[in-house]
C-alpha cells in the first residue's frame, strides 16, 4: 500500500489535515491512521466546543495567528455545511481589582491581535450580559461562540471518504522506518503503510510518535479536565459564556461556563495531573505513563515550582463542595443541588525539559515528516488553519 501523504492520528486536526490536502493535490493519495474504532475521540470530542476568538494569545504566535486564520475558515465550513453554532459572546470576569490587572492585560493582547469591539464593563454593565454573575469588571468578546465539534469532525470525515481518503482504524503505530525512496509506517497488526509524506498528529502520544525519526527538547504530560454541567434547574443562572481571570503563570484557562449548542450548561474544566495518558477518571491508572510522567525532570521542576496549585487541583478534583466554590466566585447563587458530574476530557500538554510548558503550537519537519508536537485549545477552532499550514510546509 503507497500513499503520497500518511496522517497518524485522526482528530479534528488530523482530519482538516487531510481536508486541506485534498484542496491543493486533489489526485493524491491519502490515509489515515488511526489506533481508536472511529475518529475525534480524545480530545476533539471531549472539549468545551467553544469558537475562540483568539484574545489570550501573544500577538504573532502561531496560536494568534491560526486561531484568527481559523476562526474565519471554520465559520465558512459551518455556514456551507449547515452545521450548528452560534456567535454569542463571551464575558471575561475579574472579580477584584488585583484580577482587573490581569484583564486589562488580557484586553490589551485582544486589541493587538485584532479583535474588534472589546468592550470594558463594569458591575452594572456585567449584570446586562449576565446578571447572576459577581465580577468587579469584565472584558465582553462578542466574537466568541459555540459549536460541536463532533458533528464538525464527522462532517469532514465524510467529506473525505467521499474524495477517498483512506482510514485505518485500530491500527496503531508502532515504528517509522524512512528509507531513501520513501517511508515506511509500521503497525500493530504487521502492517507496512508506504509513503512519501508521513505527518504526525498523534496528540497525547505526539511525542513518542516524534522520538521515532528525531530528537525533541519536550515531553507530553496528560492534564485531566473536569467538568460539572448544571441542572435543568439551575440553567437560568448562565446565558451563554463566563470565563475568569487565568492563572497567568499555566496554559489553562480556568473554570468557565459554557452554554452548548443543544442548550446545556457546563462548567470546567479544571487541570488534574493525569494518571496515565487516557486517564478520564482520578482512577485510570498506568504504571509506564504515571512514571514517565512523574520521573521526566521538566515535570519535577514544574512541580516544585507550582506544588500548591497541583495539590488544590487534585483536591478540587476529589472534593464536590472544593469545586463548587470555583463556580461560586463567579456565580455566587449557585448551589451544591444545582450541579451533577459532567465530562471530562485529557490535554496533551508539551512541557519542556526546563520545567516550562510550551505555551503555542509546535509544529516541526524533518525530512518529509511532519510532526505536530504541541497542539492544546484553540487547536479545534484553528483546525483548518492549521492544516493549511501543513500544508505549505511539504
Amino acid at each position: 500500500m503507497k500513499y503520497d501523504f500518511t496522517i497518524i492520528g485522526a482528530g479534528i486536526v488530523g482530519l482538516s489535515t487531510a481536508f486541506s490536502l485534498k484542496k491543493k493535490y486533489p489526485n493524491s493519495n491519502i490515509a489515515i491512521l488511526e489506533k481508536e474504532k472511529s475518529f475525534s475521540i480524545h480530545q476533539s470530542g471531549n472539549n468545551s466546543n467553544v469558537i475562540h476568538s483568539g484574545i489570550y494569545y501573544k500577538p504573532n504566535s502561531k496560536k494568534a495567528l491560526n486561531c484568527k486564520k481559523g476562526y474565519d475558515l471554520l465559520l465558512n465550513f459551518l455556514k456551507e455545511n449547515n452545521l450548528p453554532y452560534e456567535i454569542c459572546g463571551k464575558l471575561i470576569v475579574a472579580i477584584n481589582e488585583h484580577e482587573e490587572v490581569e484583564l486589562m492585560k488580557i484586553f490589551k493582547n485582544g486589541k493587538l491581535n485584532g479583535l474588534q469591539d472589546l468592550k470594558i464593563l463594569n458591575k452594572k454593565e456585567i449584570w446586562k450580559y449576565e446578571p447572576n454573575v459577581n465580577g468587579f469588571k469584565a472584558i465582553h468578546v462578542p466574537k466568541a461562540g459555540i459549536t460541536d465539534y463532533k458533528l464538525v469532525s464527522k462532517k469532514i470525515y465524510d467529506i473525505l471518504i467521499e474524495n477517498n481518503v483512506k482510514f485505518f482504524f485500530n491500527h496503531k503505530v508502532k515504528d517509522i522506518i524512512i528509507n531513501k525512496k520513501e517511508i515506511q509506517v509500521l503497525v500493530e497488526n504487521n502492517k507496512i503503510i508506504e509513503s512519501d509524506y508521513v505527518i504526525n498528529i498523534g496528540g497525547l502520544y505526539s511525542d513518542k510518535l516524534a522520538r521515532l525519526t528525531t530528537k525533541i527538547e519536550h515531553k507530553i504530560v496528560p492534564f485531566r479536565g473536569e467538568y460539572y454541567d448544571l441542572k435543568p434547574s439551575a440553567s437560568h443562572l448562565v446565558k451563554n459564556l463566563i470565563y475568569p481571570v487565568p492563572n497567568p503563570n499555566f496554559p489553562f484557562l480556568g473554570v468557565h461556563f459554557t452554554r452548548t449548542v443543544s442548550g446545556k450548561i457546563e462548567s470546567g474544566p479544571n487541570a488534574v495531573f493525569a494518571f496515565s495518558r487516557e486517564g478520564y477518571s482520578f482512577y485510570d491508572f498506568k504504571i509506564k505513563d504515571f512514571i514517565e510522567s512523574i520521573f521526566y525532570l521538566g515535570f519535577i521542576k514544574i512541580a516544585f515550582r507550582y506544588w500548591k496549585d497541583g495539590l488544590m487541583e487534585i483536591y478540587r478534583s476529589i472534593n464536590k463542595k472544593a469545586y463548587l466554590k470555583s463556580m461560586q466566585k463567579l456565580i455566587p447563587s449557585i448551589t451544591i443541588d444545582d450541579i451533577e458530574k459532567g465530562g471530562s476530557g485529557v490535554r496533551a500538554q508539551a512541557i519542556k525539559k526546563n520545567g516550562d510548558m510550551v505555551d503555542d503550537f509546535l509544529i516541526t519537519k524533518n525530512g518529509k515528516v511532519i510532526n505536530v508536537c504541541n497542539a492544546p485549545s484553540p487547536a479545534a477552532t484553528a483546525c483548518f488553519a492549521i492544516g493549511e499550514e501543513i500544508t505549505n510546509l511539504i
